[in-house]
């Protein structure tokens, strides 16, 4: 499985180096990467990373194959891809794509109110966007007065104020 990492947004000197907005939940998730994928003729081809480092909020790399500045304006714009068995995930910890489909239940009386489908970041932290059985999708703040725990095996426990499911009783 591939995730989308960040995407090359231009060259940063003459030597090859590209500059990277990354897509993790830090630069330095991007910039610890020994291998990257780009998507070439329908498959992920791997790509050796010889030098990474935090810019600001971006990342420069050094990637095998690209080795001068007009090598490197020619992948602007250019998806980079990371392997999901190279991603970080601290103990107790879950990456989105692992969470997309995992049952919302309530943390007391095990109900199941629907399956998580989307998350998005708000201005103030993530947004669950939970699709009840009935086909709604309902708008769940990720703050611990309403998600309680979110488990692989039992999914996200929750207790929602009134209202929030009501419709769906």
């Amino acid at each position: 499985m591939f995730f989308e990492g960040g995407r090359i947004s231009n060259a940063h000197g003459v030597r090859g180096l590209v500059k990277v907005e990354h897509w993790c939940d830090a630069p330095e998730v991007l910039a610890g990467q020994t291998r990257v994928f780009f998507a070439e003729e329908g498959e992920y081809r791997e790509r050796k990373v010889l030098h990474a480092a935090v810019s600001g909020s971006s990342v420069l790399m050094s990637i095998e194959g690209i080795d001068s500045r007009e090598a490197a304006i020619a992948k602007k714009g250019i998806i980079i891809f990371l392997a999901r068995e190279d991603i970080p995930v601290c103990e107790g910890e879950m990456l989105i794509a692992d969470m997309i489909g995992l049952s919302v239940r309530d943390a007391e009386s095990g109900r199941e109110y629907g399956k998580l489908v989307y998350v998005s970041d708000a201005a103030r932290g993530k947004l669950y966007t939970v699709r009840t059985p009935g086909g709604k999708d309902v708008l769940l703040p990720d703050v611990p007065e309403f998600v309680k725990r979110i488990d692989a095996e039992e999914g996200i426990l929750i207790s929602p104020i009134p209202g929030f499911f009501d419709d769906e009783i």
